[in-house]
């Protein structure tokens, strides 16, 4: 499975977009390891929204389309919406 994912960062109070065919706890456990790169700046990321797809490229498309949007308020209405 592949899967277009957000993360969220309270100490950042800041939301990473991506995507991967690895596990997301797999994934997650990358972003909060010692590396360098964005996710590096703090160790307290969460999975806050997801989804599934079939091929990593469709994956891929949907994290570009969100990150188009440059709109904090429509990725927390997005978020919010999936956790009812």
């Amino acid at each position: 499975m592949n899967y277009f994912y957000i993360l969220y960062s309270a100490a950042l109070n800041q939301y990473y977009i991506g995507h991967s065919s690895e596990s997301l706890q797999e994934r997650l456990r990358k972003h909060v390891s010692n590396h360098a790169g964005f996710t590096s700046k703090a160790i307290d990321w969460v999975i806050v929204y997801h989804e599934e797809f079939e091929t990593k490229l469709l994956a891929y498309k949907r994290e570009l389309a969100v990150k188009k949007w440059k709109s904090r308020k429509r990725l927390e209405k997005m978020i919010q919406e999936s956790n009812h």
